[in-house]
């Protein structure tokens, strides 16, 4: 049985996230970008903040941090490579540690590109994996840190989990992404029906993330580099999968 998970929408366009495991009575959260709505659900589920995990170091990501400590005091987690710049840490972690929260083994993973140290959190109980701003609905982060490389390297890891999994991105940015990915997988079908859902999802205010890994991989075009209609549609039929990447950041970087 997966953990439970509540998406909460914090700021004009963030997410955090917070899991509970009704056994042990474990709530993790997943970023603080403010603390009244997180403060909130805890209130309304009656659950106790155990364990708190920052994927980077960018204000609307930990800004929340200790005004939610004040009345909810738990362990906070982060990036070892990222500590001279993250809030006061509990617990360093690096690429390739694991955790055990809520009952389950949390797997790290180094996703540097959007920042340098940027982690996910990889719940394979759960089929859960935190990604922030690496992969996310549609689309990836700007890369204000790391080489297209980098970031390549990093969504061909979360590219490589199980089709199942549940990818938790940081923001509501899906709208924007879908119309760029239009533009470079236009003859998609997939893509062209997720754009209607999507529309719909957010005509009633709706999250749309959480989003699989399996529809990720059928229809976001920073993981589909080795496509040939991709590749195709940006002229670079022969070229590396990595530079492809680059190009189509770089065209969303000026969208």
């Amino acid at each position: 049985m997966p953990l439970e998970l509540v998406t909460i929408p914090c700021l004009a366009d963030n997410y955090a996230y917070l899991l509970h495991d009704a056994e042990t009575g474990e709530t993790a959260l997943v970023d603080v970008p403010e603390p009244g709505p997180i403060a909130a659900v805890l209130a309304e589920k009656a659950w106790h903040l155990t364990h708190i995990l920052l994927t980077h170091h960018h204000w609307d990501h930990v800004d929340g941090l200790a005004g939610l400590l004040a009345d909810h005091p738990a362990k906070v987690i982060g990036a070892e490579a990222d500590a001279h710049r993250l809030p006061k840490l509990d617990v360093s972690v690096a690429e390739g540690d694991s955790l055990t929260l809520c009952g389950e083994t949390v797997q790290v993973m180094d996703v540097s590109g959007h920042t340098i140290g940027h982690l996910a959190f990889y719940f394979p109980s759960s089929c859960y994996v935190f990604t922030a701003d690496s992969l996310m609905a549609l689309g990836c982060g700007r890369l204000f840190e790391g080489t297209p490389e980098q970031m390549y390297d990093s969504l061909t890891k979360l590219a490589a989990l199980p089709p199942e999994t549940l990818i938790c991105s940081g923001h509501e940015y899906t709208q924007s992404n879908a119309n760029f990915a239009r533009t470079i997988d236009p003859g998609n079908t997939a893509l062209m029906s997720r754009i209607e859902h999507v529309d719909q999802a957010r005509a009633k205010g709706e999250p749309t993330v959480p989003s699989l890994l399996s529809e990720e991989l059928s229809t976001n075009p920073f993981l589909r580099c080795d496509d040939p209609a991709v590749r195709a549609q940006v002229g670079m039929i022969d070229a590396d999968a990595a530079a492809v990447f680059a190009e189509i950041r770089t065209r969303k970087d000026n969208f």
